[in-house]
């Protein structure tokens, strides 16, 4: 706070003195000897001594001299050379940035180009069959694609044979997760324009058109699109991705041999070929004809041990086949694909296969039905068959493929 003090103000004009009590400092006012009136100080106003030292370091930083201004100048040289050098770095960064962009891209578009072609050839071995009825059905039904995967014992392409396994491949979106349903052919079903019969009968009657609307109807599910592979696209498959690894008990393995015996007569193999060694049991390396032995096999488990077999080695392909792809994808595309007829489009196949490496994130859920506790054995017309609940296994589907929670 500023002291206030007494000072003399001398007025010459009055002739008087007197004591002026001001606000300010002794030497805020000074004589002026040739006015003989009292003026303000110019330079220094009515700063106190604390304000004016601030002035003073102000005016000291503010107006250099001539000594100081060529640092000055220097130091403003480096300061503009390394805002410079940060820009350069910072326009590198980026730019380096956009070239790893480019050649990502690059590297994507080269893939996509790659697979494209390999999807073209791959199905310009196939066997498209055309199934009129279902050709404007669109592939993917309430997020769900549905595949009918036909086995037959032909050895020769076509629909000629028994239908030997039905799998019912379905790549669920809602719940990420592929399933694989065996569909048991002794179940009895309501076959459309036909008695009813087994299910296996219904391809008899009408080839893969008649199979899918079978199982529609009786199942309540969409199924439109379907493969079938014979005997010999089965073992090809298996030998594309250099064999499956299972575990096998001895009765399994005696069972091959059988089956093996078979297999070597029809395509004029001699005898004994890739035969097992009947003491084996464990752990067992198994390469096309010895797998195709092992899925043909109802000795052991009855249809519902067969099924499970057929899904314990197209679940071990599944896993080996996207390095099959890479390894190996002539062996596998000449292998398999003559001997596959399907009524999925070409355009089909492309967009299957653009979200290939999205489905190797999924999970594989093997199940079959009818489920257990769904069914009882029967005699119908003197047949041995499987009398089931379908709308049990319709509501399965639902809840667990299509995700739907029905309470």
């Amino acid at each position: 706070m500023r002291e206030e003090k007494e000072i003399d103000v001398i007025n010459f004009g009055s002739n008087t003195t007197g004591r002026r009590k001001q606000g300010v400092s002794s030497d805020d006012y000074l004589e002026d000897w040739d006015s003989r009136k009292p003026r303000r100080r110019v330079q220094s106003g009515t700063r106190n001594s604390r304000t004016r030292e601030a002035y003073r370091e102000s005016s000291d930083q503010t107006f250099e001299t001539s000594e100081d201004r060529p640092g000055r100048q220097k130091q403003r040289r480096d300061k503009n050379n390394q805002t410079h050098q940060r820009n350069r770095k910072e326009k590198k960064k980026k730019s380096g940035f956009k070239r790893i962009l480019i050649i990502l891209l690059i590297i994507v578009i080269l893939l996509a180009a790659g697979l494209y072609y390999l999807v073209g050839v791959a199905y310009d071995k196939m066997n498209y069959e055309e199934i009129p009825s279902v050709s404007k059905e669109s592939l993917q039904e309430d997020g769900v694609v549905n595949i009918l995967l036909i086995g037959n014992d032909s050895r020769e392409n076509g629909e000629d044979g028994r239908s030997d396994a039905m799998i019912l491949l379905s790549i669920s979106k809602k719940t990420k997760k592929i399933y694989m349903t065996s569909l048991l052919r002794d179940m009895y079903v309501e076959i459309p324009g036909h008695d009813g019969n087994r299910l296996n009968a219904a391809y008899s009657y009408g080839g893969a058109e008649l199979l899918m609307q079978t199982i529609e109807q009786n199942l309540g599910i969409e199924v439109n699109r379907y493969v079938l592979v014979n005997f010999e696209a089965f073992a090809n498959l298996v030998d594309a991705v250099k064999g499956v690894d299972l575990e096998l008990t001895n009765d399994e393995v005696v069972l091959v041999n059988g089956y093996l015996w078979e297999y070597n007569i029809l395509l004029g193999r001699p005898e004994g070929t890739d035969y097992f060694d009947t003491s084996l049991s464990g752990m067992i390396h198994l390469n096309g004809a010895q797998a195709l032995a092992y899925t043909r096999n109802r000795y052991i488990g009855t249809d519902f041990g067969r099924t499970e077999r057929q899904r314990k080695v197209l679940t071990a392909v599944i896993k080996k086949l996207p390095g099959a792809i890479v390894t190996n994808p002539k062996g596998l595309i000449d292998g398999l694909m003559p001997n596959l007829t399907t009524n999925l489009t070409k355009s089909e196949c492309y967009r299957l296969s653009l979200v290939a490496s999205k489905l190797l994130t999924y999970d594989l859920e093997p199940s079959s039905i009818p489920m257990e506790g769904t069914y009882k054995d029967a005699n119908i017309r003197g047949m041995a068959v499987l009398e089931v609940d379908f709308e049990a296994n319709h509501k399965y589907l639902m809840e667990n493929v299509y995700g739907e929670n029905r309470e």
